[in-house]
């Protein structure tokens, strides 16, 4: 039986560049120690008071089907929040709850795109980007970034690309590369948007992991709320990435309509995980200060290790969960060098080339153990550089 050309090329090479990882995960499971460097899952669990708000949600009887389009109450605190940050008017009629940012890009991508469209996306991307543009039918066009530009993207570069296309997705704080797009380079993907009447889709998974700089959304910036689709979750700034919650801000009408497909599909987000991420967002910046300071910490402890090499380079990393790591001094491909350090030294990290072609040479190390360990991978790292460096 023959299946769906869709389903069978989400990705180009059948594993989506998450080969590295499996491999490590098959020695954890064979018993061998790894020092995981590779997925932004936090080194800590979802915070037990947040637990204690689900399973008393769940006892209490919050377990059947939930309003599709989120509970009220968190559907209102979402809203709240977005406004708070940005400035633009945000009610509840704007926000869709979805099963997990991953979940929201794909009903996103849906909304603005038919079946054969172009949708354009930043290379390097998240390893999902691609294949889940695919996923709706239309045909993923990544625009390539510069390691020179610490990997910020050219307006020049997104208006040579946008003639035809229908939709444009970024991503700041940025996962790979822990850039936070600058004003003039939100500015710049802004007036592209404008000018080639493209929706744009903002991922912004990571806006309270900032440590140089301001995130600014696109969707603040005059006349873009109307064209702007912006992604949230509470994975990464509640560490609750096992429970699913997401969600969606955009146009009333828009979301409308993705109020219809999540009936089709997903069929809501169980009301105790909703009340359990209520609960969270309740808990004030506080609680996100908490989650966010470990990666903080981290970022200093990569500049001061790498501050004492030449062989590896950085680029700038201002937010998110991950150092992005030039290696091209070796002579190796990422793909190559991480391969050899997790069979010589057991440390795991995602090749560049797993997240497009403008980041081959280049390492994302996820900044997802704890201190002391981190700080001994890195030298580890570092040093192995340094010695393929000479080698070579």
């Amino acid at each position: 039986m023959r299946l769906s050309h869709r389903i069978t090329h989400l990705t180009d090479d059948g594993t989506g560049g998450w080969g590295l990882f499996n491999r490590a995960r098959e020695m954890i499971a064979a018993g061998l120690e790894v020092t995981e460097l590779t997925i932004g899952e936090h080194d800590v669990r979802t915070d037990p008071a947040i637990l204690t708000a689900m399973h008393g949600s769940a006892i209490g009887g919050h377990t059947g089907y939930a309003s599709i389009p989120g509970v009220p109450a968190l559907r209102a605190a979402v809203a709240q929040r977005i406004e708070a940050r940005t400035g633009v008017r945000t009610g509840p009629e704007n926000v869709l709850i979805t099963p997990g940012g991953q979940a929201a890009l794909f009903a996103a991508h849906h909304a603005v795109c038919d079946e054969g469209d172009t949708a354009l996306f930043i290379d390097p991307y998240y390893a999902t980007y691609p294949g889940t543009i695919r996923a709706v039918g239309a045909l993923a066009q990544a625009v390539r970034t510069r390691p020179e530009d610490a990997f910020q993207p050219r307006a020049e570069d997104l208006a040579a690309a946008a003639p035809g296309a229908r939709s444009l997705l970024v991503n700041s704080p940025n996962n790979p590369t822990g850039v936070v797009y600058d004003r003039a380079t939100t500015e710049g993907i802004a007036q592209v948007c404008a000018d080639h009447d493209l929706w744009l889709i903002s991922d912004e998974v990571y806006d309270t992991q900032v440590w140089e700089g301001a995130h600014l959304s696109p969707r603040a910036l005059p006349g873009m709320a109307a064209r702007t689709l912006v992604i949230g979750s509470m994975s990464k700034s509640h560490a609750m990435t096992g429970s699913r919650c997401g969600w969606i801000v955009g146009p009333e009408e828009v979301i409308g309509h993705l109020i219809n497909l999540g009936t089709h599909t997903t069929y809501g987000v169980p009301g105790f995980i909703q009340d359990a991420a209520l609960f969270a967002l309740e808990a004030g910046p506080e609680m996100e200060a908490r989650i966010a300071d470990p990666f903080r910490r981290r970022r200093d402890i990569a500049r001061t290790v790498l501050a004492g090499q030449n062989i590896v380079g950085s680029v700038p990393s201002g937010g998110a969960m991950y150092v992005m790591l030039d290696i091209r001094a070796t002579g190796l491909s990422g793909e190559d060098f991480a391969g050899r350090l997790l069979e010589r030294h057991r440390i795991a990290v995602m090749p560049g080339e797993s997240f497009g072609a403008a980041a081959a040479g280049h390492l994302r190390v996820a900044m997802t153990v704890a201190d002391d360990r981190f700080k001994t991978a890195l030298q580890t790292l570092c040093n192995f550089a340094a010695e393929l460096a000479r080698a070579g």
